[in-house]
């Protein structure tokens, strides 16, 4: 049996929830975080940052004070149940990212300082679902892309091991070594500099079109077609998580669409209905005494008497 949250706890997760879940406040914080970007970009230039290096660097104290306090709010949202905020990777994604700026070492370090606040521009998948499913499909493709990149710098290898061989001495400047032959065919995965490279193999011997186009079929073609199909695979699966926490959190489409009014009305008082512990077991003795009349009936050949009908279509 679950204890009710405090009064004070709850009406503190009430208030901010109320702040938190309002549009304004979501459109004011990706504002807030897109002009930290446009500050960012703006340190770039040294003319800029000379003649308003008291301003920038107030306008990234008022930005972090404002993410500050929008993390504070949040953590107020879920004063009644903090368990959820610690499940919700954004949130921790979002923790992080502002905390670390209150570390000494941070602070201090202006480079890691940039770092940080370039990080912050991610925070925007947060508000737009469509970027949100990206990054998901991205961290649910990393498993199959390690496994391809292990299988392309196998290809890689065997590929310049065997330019090296062939074309080590004719054609030194790229395949003098093993590091500049993986350096030209990662280059020719892209198809650059591929019409060079066949001139100057068909110099040397006709079969270097079987190489080379070997190479290219394999490298080019096929690796990122499989590439591709991992990473469309991972798309599809994301789409389906956000679709099913959506649903989960009483986002998503409203079930029964085409019922009528009245029977969306109907579904919606039974759901939120409580039932009374009186009415459960009347309705668990009926249902025991349901299965008491299946069993008389599977273990006798005779029929069930009427009485017994009358009572399991009531039941039923």
């Amino acid at each position: 049996m679950t204890t009710a949250p405090a009064p004070t706890r709850a009406r503190i997760a009430a208030a901010c929830r109320a702040v938190t879940e309002a549009p304004a406040f979501s459109l004011v914080v990706l504002t807030a975080i897109l002009l930290n970007a446009v500050l960012l970009g703006a340190e770039t230039y040294r003319g800029f940052v000379t003649d308003h290096a008291a301003r920038l660097h107030g306008a990234e104290l008022a930005c972090l004070a404002f993410f500050t306090l929008e993390m504070l709010l949040r953590l107020g949202a879920h004063a009644d149940r903090p368990k959820e905020f610690w499940r919700d990777g954004w949130n921790l994604f979002d923790l992080v990212v502002v905390a670390c700026a209150y570390l000494p070492f941070v602070r201090e370090n202006s480079t890691v300082l940039r770092l940080l606040r370039l990080v912050r521009v991610l925070r925007t998948a947060r508000f737009f679902p469509q970027l949100r499913i990206l990054f998901i499909a991205v961290s649910r493709s990393l498993p199959g892309t390690v496994s391809f990149l292990f299988v392309g710098a196998v290809i890689l290898y065997v590929y310049a091991m065997i330019g090296w061989v062939c074309f080590g001495s004719h054609d030194p400047a790229h395949f003098g070594s093993l590091g500049r032959a993986l350096l030209t065919l990662f280059l020719l995965m892209t198809l650059e500099g591929l019409q060079d490279a066949i001139y100057n193999g068909l110099a040397l011997s006709r079969l270097s079109l079987l190489y080379y186009g070997s190479y290219v079929l394999l490298a080019s073609f096929v690796l990122v077609n499989v590439l591709i199909g991992v990473v469309l695979n991972s798309l599809d699966e994301a789409r389906e998580l956000d679709t099913a926490a959506s649903a989960a959190e009483g986002k998503g489409p409203r079930a029964g669409a085409g019922m009528g009014m009245g029977a969306g009305v109907s579904a919606a008082a039974t759901a939120t209905e409580d039932p009374r512990p009186a009415d459960l077991a009347e309705r668990i003795a009926d249902l025991r005494q349901s299965l008491d009349l299946l069993e008389r009936s599977l273990a006798t050949p005779h029929r069930p008497a009427a009485g017994d009908k009358d009572r399991m279509a009531t039941i039923a």
